[in-house]
């Protein structure tokens, strides 16, 4: 049986694809294959009656092609503040079956689930000025910046708009673009990635999203 869950906070993804991720768009990555991580802070959030406000979890991913192509590598992260039951929550949240489009096609593109990792997770993030720190224990490690104009390089914002979106779901459907600086994993899924792309939004996913005018169409590998 599904549980009702919910989730609020600021998110960021960053991934080895030019700034403006072509993924968004349903075209192929801008270098043919897709990898990253992706990151949330609950600011507010439960699993059933297990509260998560104040927890972070995240993933590192890897996608050989297009991820409507699917076979992907997922390994998540689990902030290692929280007692069993709300380590298990996010985990059961992550896994898609208990509703949230985002995490319900992420168990169908990326199938391959490595061992979830529970250690520190440090997120810091300044939406406002497009920036933004992470790190998953003594795996992965990163940093964000805002875009820069090109003479004079001031900060430069450009969102991308995605209505009914599943990813960036809030009142717009909405997330700043930025650029990734650098990106290192050491996990079962690794990279390094220098000068790649970031999306940054405050989100809230739940298992009773209202469906707006986005139907996926996941054409798995």
């Amino acid at each position: 049986m599904a549980t009702a869950w919910k989730m609020d906070g600021p998110y960021l993804k960053s991934c080895n694809c030019d700034p403006g991720c072509p993924c968004d768009f349903n075209q192929h990555p801008t270098h043919g294959k897709c990898e990253g991580i992706a990151v949330m802070k609950v600011e507010s959030g439960h699993f059933g009656d297990v509260d998560l406000s104040g927890l972070c979890w995240g993933a590192a991913y890897h996608w050989p092609g297009a991820l409507h192509e699917g076979n992907g590598d997922i390994q998540p992260f689990v902030d290692e503040r929280g007692s069993e039951a709300q380590r298990d929550a996010i985990l059961q949240i992550m896994s898609g079956q208990h509703g949230g489009t985002f995490f319900q096609v992420l168990a169908v593109v990326a199938p391959n689930v490595k061992e979830p990792q529970f250690c520190s997770i440090d997120f810091e993030c300044d939406l406002e000025k497009r920036s933004a720190r992470v790190r998953f224990g003594d795996l992965v490690e990163g940093e964000t910046e805002t875009l820069r104009g090109i003479d004079p390089p001031d900060p430069y914002r450009i969102l991308v708009t995605i209505p009914g979106g599943m990813e960036y779901r809030n009142e717009r459907g909405e997330a700043d673009i930025a650029s990734t600086t650098r990106l290192v994993s050491s996990a079962d899924v690794s990279f390094e990635i220098a000068g790649g792309h970031s999306s940054l939004a405050y989100v809230q996913h739940g298992s009773e999203e209202a469906s707006g005018a986005f139907n996926p169409v996941v054409v798995s590998g």
